[in-house]
């Protein structure tokens, strides 16, 4: 009986670690995104305040190619959209695994609690 408690313990305290992983590796691609956004957000600013007809390259590796504005304003809305949505989908992510890292927790001490339990009787 104990071996088998002490081996769900373990087990049971796996999972948690890996909750908290995949949480902190969440809130880490949200911070990522988060400096994507800002960057987007700056070139819109830089966008608008051209005049219609203005000149606008892209870099696409090491070559400058010549743009559309009203096709670069296009673009970095799209990029500043789909971020949007990768921010929010990743805080609806985050918050799941918060309260499933929560009810682990709770497993993991009742668990913690019932091999205390053991060795005391022993």
């Amino acid at each position: 009986m104990g071996d088998f408690i002490m081996n769900k313990f373990e087990e049971e305290l796996a999972k948690y670690k890996q909750f908290e992983k995949d949480r902190e590796k969440n809130i880490h691609n949200r911070q990522q995104l988060e400096g994507q956004l800002t960057e987007n957000n700056l070139v819109k600013t830089e966008l608008d305040l051209l005049e219609d007809g203005a000149t606008v390259y892209k870099l696409i590796g090491p070559v400058l190619v010549k743009q559309d504005l009203t096709e670069a304003k296009q673009n970095v809305e799209k990029r500043i959209d789909y971020i949007t949505s990768e921010i929010k989908r990743l805080e609806e992510t985050i918050a799941d695994s918060v309260t499933k890292q929560e009810n682990q927790k709770q497993t993991v001490m009742r668990l913690q609690n019932a091999v205390t339990q053991r060795f005391r009787n022993k």
